[in-house]
């Protein structure tokens, strides 16, 4: 039977589409270990597959199982660079820091491509993206872009699109204009997660699903986990997890559309890339899939009756022949396509706190770009436990504020910013 996932509704397409899924035991009693990590998404498993090749003992947990958080149910897309715009990095950090960050994204970009090859994971990478976008405004503003990222930074895969090439490109004519990049592309999460464990577990990292962390301790230079299966006591711990189920988030949907909307949609066959649209936060994931984040539900639990009709009529408004009754989804929640949310911080930067209590650093909320920035800041963090060089401090030293109004005040202001950014979003 196939696994639920406890933590999102449905079976996600990238899980009925990955052959094996292996499964790993809970943990077992009372451990030593010289790291332990809470969290089994792509910056954790990189760090025990990295500190394991380096003989250091690792412990690995995750409440669930392997990719049912945001690494296995995210877009797909790599992007170029932060989050941020190269511009929007400088305005803020200066051009040195900017830089340095911008490359630090370029390498991760390198770092993941390699590290599928190597071991012979098969992502389905596919080649180029898209960045549209439908306010006649911000024309300008994406013609400096590209010129920015070739003049300033070096980067010179990147085009301006009118709205002639949008459209044919696309397939759509909501858009008047965009970036095409065809120095990044989209892949197959989840099976680059399942390859990921199988190399961590290989390279002799201790890891343990379904094994909730209850609370860690610190004390005479140990550091304590209890989980609900057993203690861990190790030298150093960290929580190395996307932002992903927590009230601060804004919500996404994935559904995927089936063969039949292949046939009738001929540009989705066509044109094998992905694109990130700005109209209603939508990223497409054409040819095999579409991935609509929205900017909604910040306070409810469990997802509102009816959301995913009025939601779902939104997303396909830039693709009139997909419509709803053609999509589909294995499992249960086949006439449902929403499948479960992800996490992002206003800030929209990783959040690195190399000491949340001592010997114990958090990592997380890679907004947008985490793909490529998560499994990184992965490999970083291991070259920080073993004294190498690691330009995770380029992280650390963005200082990312805690999200206002405390815990009292604030779902109250994100439904107000989420909401006043959706107004905008429309205009």
């Amino acid at each position: 039977m196939p696994w639920q996932s406890p933590i999102s509704p449905g079976i996600s397409w990238y899980e009925s589409n990955v052959a094996e899924r292996p499964e790993y035991p809970a943990l077992a009693g009372s451990v030593e270990t010289d790291v332990a990590i809470v969290g089994g998404g792509f910056t954790g498993l990189q760090a025990a597959f990295n500190l394991a090749l380096k003989g250091v003992r690792v412990t690995l947990i995750d409440a669930c199982r392997f990719g049912d958080g945001a690494s296995g149910r995210n877009g797909g897309q790599l992007g170029t660079g932060q989050r941020w715009s190269p511009e929007e990095m400088e305005g803020s950090l200066g051009f040195e820091r900017s830089k340095a960050l911008f490359d630090l994204a370029e390498d991760a970009k390198k770092h993941l491509l390699e590290f599928a090859s190597v071991h012979g994971i098969d992502i389905e990478y596919v080649e180029g993206q898209m960045n549209v976008c439908h306010k006649p405004r911000l024309e300008k503003e994406y013609r400096d872009s590209v010129e920015i990222a070739a003049s300033r930074y070096g980067y010179l895969d990147q085009s301006f699109m009118d709205r002639d090439e949008t459209v044919a490109r696309l397939g759509s004519e909501r858009y008047l204009f965009g970036i095409r990049d065809t120095g990044t592309g989209h892949i197959q999460p989840m099976k680059l997660l399942v390859g990921l464990a199988k190399q961590a577990a290989l390279a002799g990292a201790s890891l343990h699903e379904q094994t909730k962390a209850l609370k860690i301790n610190q004390a005479g230079g140990r550091v304590t986990i209890e989980t609900d299966k057993g203690t861990i006591r190790a030298g150093r711990a960290d929580c190395l997890q996307r932002l992903y189920r927590q009230s601060r988030t804004s919500d996404g949907k994935a559904c995927h559309a089936d063969p039949l909307v292949h046939r009738r949609y001929q540009g989705a066959q066509r044109f094998s890339r992905c694109a990130a649209g700005r109209r209603g936060c939508c990223r497409f994931a054409l040819r095999r899939a579409l991935f609509p984040q929205i900017e909604g539900r910040p306070i409810a639990v469990r997802w509102p009756r009816g959301l995913h009709g009025g939601q779902s009529a939104r997303h396909f408004r830039p693709y009139p022949p997909a419509n709803h009754r053609d999509l589909s989804v294995a499992g249960k929640y086949r006439d449902d396509p929403c499948l479960g949310w992800l996490g992002r911080h206003h800030a929209a930067a990783p959040a690195v706190r190399a000491e949340v209590m001592p010997g114990v650093t958090s990592i997380g909320g890679y907004s947008g770009h985490g793909v490529m920035l998560s499994n990184y800041c992965g490999k970083l963090y291991a070259d920080m436990v073993t004294g190498n060089r690691s330009d995770l401090d380029l992280f650390r030293e963005l200082n990312i504020p805690a999200f206002p109004g405390g815990t009292r005040f604030r779902s109250v202001l994100l439904f107000v910013a989420l909401s006043w950014y959706a107004l905008r979003d429309k205009f």
